[in-house]
């Protein structure tokens, strides 16, 4: 994948759908440390299957991968997206990702 295109998945999935500010959100959690649903859910305040859902919304375009086996299996962000942090930042600053607490 180029990197102009990685950046549009980015842009795309992380700020110009209805679940992007989630997946923001469930892709900063992971930055912090590698996290399975149930993690994630507990952390963020969200629905087990919410999060499942924009779980793989991000693995299916690329930007984070399951690291274990499937049961217990913590995400990550993936080496492509980690390529592309600064524009990942500026996706967090646009959607306000990051500014509570």
């Amino acid at each position: 994948m180029s990197d102009g295109v990685m950046e549009g998945v980015l842009w795309y999935v992380l700020a110009s759908t209805r679940g992007g500010p989630t997946r923001a959100r469930i892709l900063a959690a992971l930055d912090e440390r590698p996290r399975n649903p149930n993690q994630l859910a507990e952390a963020l305040e969200l629905d087990y299957t919410t999060v499942r859902y924009h779980l793989d919304e991000l693995a299916d375009n690329g930007v984070v991968e399951a690291s274990g086996d499937e049961y217990a299996a913590v995400y990550l962000p993936t080496d492509r997206v980690r390529a592309h942090w600064d524009v990942v930042e500026e996706i967090f600053d646009a959607v306000g990702v990051g500014e509570e607490g």
